[in-house]
């Protein structure tokens, strides 16, 4: 898909990929009957892919080919856990893990040090306390034939760092491998408030550690000069609470030194109960000024929500606007382009938000194209136009709604004119502030030119939406 220009059409320049390392092989119930870590996030081993995924060729034809098109590649990260216990898959050694108490999330403690639920062991990621490898990896390793190569990578890493031997920092060698083996671009963590944070501004330090390396062994590879990227998942954060997040009565900095950005939990209901100026406006004002500097990543849909914005997917439309035209970082979830089904009957919980991805409706059928083909524009639109995720925001006209975004950094200036919510026909848009008369605007909408006369923009199709960009 990468190749056949899917993701760049969509306008997409990062893909995330919820975990891809080795499953515990049996299954369980975790009160919605009993399932399997097709999800991803219980861990048996950190050092391999999980054979359901593919290889390691696979994930290296993916990074490269995916950089090779602009795209980066972002994987999941979890420290927090190993999968739950099964008949296949016994609980880690308890200088590793702890099996109780399960958290009630009423305070810091009851939050961090804890089981998420009753069978999915805690990591002990406060320890300092040198400890051996667990004997289930032992066995593994050797009967695989690597255990040798595992233990010197090791003892080179701990040897390198002075770290002690304690349980996040195995994990975090494990994790950073793939950055240093794949040149992965960055990382999604999960759950993130259930971890102390001081543990992620050590994982920032390896993570850039990994990415200079790769860098370096990598020269010709390299896609630009960003820093390795961080984007923390703090369950129920959203952009009101700015830099504190409130976790049991103590304010945390999640940003300090650790996270680039954090999963905006907020944004669905502010999408669902504000009107769009007032999301628009209200998050262009944080991010350049409480959060400046940092970013928010919005959704509408995801794995894990069980509240998605529009479940029955009846406005498909309307979920692109609103997620690809606000502040921020726009993160779409597979089959939001496509108003893929998120009701499976006869499931339970999450699973229900995971079916097959509906490829066929896109040829079969002519509503779903015209929701991709809306999906693309606007996503085509914020690529090429960095004023419109990290832009300032300034409404020019409330009716017609009229807005325009500007981005100016180092010589670098970017301005477009959005208009939503017009009518069909002709549309007559104030421009005034932002272009000169006679200057050449292109709506990229509509994919037609117009002139600036006395001001005014006037653009005539048959949508109820205008981009406006500066005609090159």
């Amino acid at each position: 898909k990468i190749e056949e220009g899917y993701f760049t059409k969509l306008g997409v320049n990062a893909i995330w990929l919820s975990p891809i390392v080795e499953q515990i092989h049996g299954g369980t119930d975790e009160g919605t009957g009993v399932t399997y870590g097709f999800h991803g996030y219980w861990t048996s081993d950190w050092t391999v892919l999980d054979p359901n995924f593919g290889t390691k060729e696979d994930l290296k034809n993916l990074v490269e080919t995916a950089h090779k098109n602009g795209i980066r590649i972002v994987l999941d990260a979890v420290i927090n856990h190993t999968g739950p216990v099964t008949e296949k898959d016994p609980v880690w050694p308890d200088e590793w893990v702890r099996t109780s108490p399960q958290c009630d999330y009423t305070t810091y403690d009851s939050t961090v040090t804890c089981t998420l639920v009753k069978n999915l062991p805690d990591i002990k990621t406060e320890s300092n306390e040198n400890v051996e490898l667990p004997p289930q990896l032992v066995e593994k390793w050797k009967a695989e034939g690597r255990y040798d190569e595992e233990v010197a990578e090791l003892d080179a890493y701990f040897k390198r760092t002075g770290h002690p031997r304690a349980p996040r920092f195995y994990i975090m060698k494990w994790l950073t491998d793939y950055i240093t083996d794949y040149g992965i671009d960055g990382y999604r963590v999960d759950t993130v408030k259930h971890t102390e944070e001081s543990v992620w501004q050590e994982f920032k330090k390896e993570c850039d550690f990994a990415f200079q390396q790769w860098k370096i062994k990598n020269s010709d590879k390299v896609l630009d000069d960003n820093d390795f990227y961080l984007v923390g998942e703090v369950y129920g954060y959203g952009i009101s609470s700015g830099k504190a997040y409130d976790l049991g009565g103590k304010d945390i900095n999640y940003f300090d030194n650790a996270f680039e950005s954090l999963i905006n939990f907020e944004f669905k209901w502010n999408a669902l109960q504000q009107d769009n100026e007032t999301v628009f406006s209200n998050y262009s004002k944080t991010l350049h000024n409480n959060l400046k500097g940092y970013g928010l990543l919005n959704y509408l849909a995801s794995h894990d929500d069980g509240q998605p914005f529009d479940a029955k997917r009846e406005k498909p439309f309307e979920t692109a606007t609103k997620l690809v035209l606000a502040p921020g970082t726009s993160q779409i979830y597979y089959g939001d382009e496509s108003a893929r089904s998120l009701v499976i009957e006869g499931t339970v919980g999450d699973a229900t938000l995971r079916s097959n991805m509906n490829w066929d409706d896109f040829k079969n059928d002519d509503n779903t194209k015209a929701i991709l083909s809306h999906w693309q524009k606007l996503g085509q639109f914020r690529k090429n136009h960095p004023s419109v995720g990290a832009g300032i925001h300034q409404m020019i006209t409330q009716s017609p709604y009229v807005f325009y975004r500007s981005y100016s950094k180092n010589g670098f200036n970017d301005i477009v004119v959005i208009g939503l919510d017009l009518p069909k026909g002709t549309k007559i848009l104030d421009v005034s502030k932002i272009f000169k008369d006679a200057e050449i605007l292109h709506d990229a909408y509509s994919n037609q030119d117009v002139k600036v006369v006395k001001g005014k923009a006037i653009v005539d199709s048959d949508y109820d939406i205008v981009l406006l960009e500066l005609k090159k």
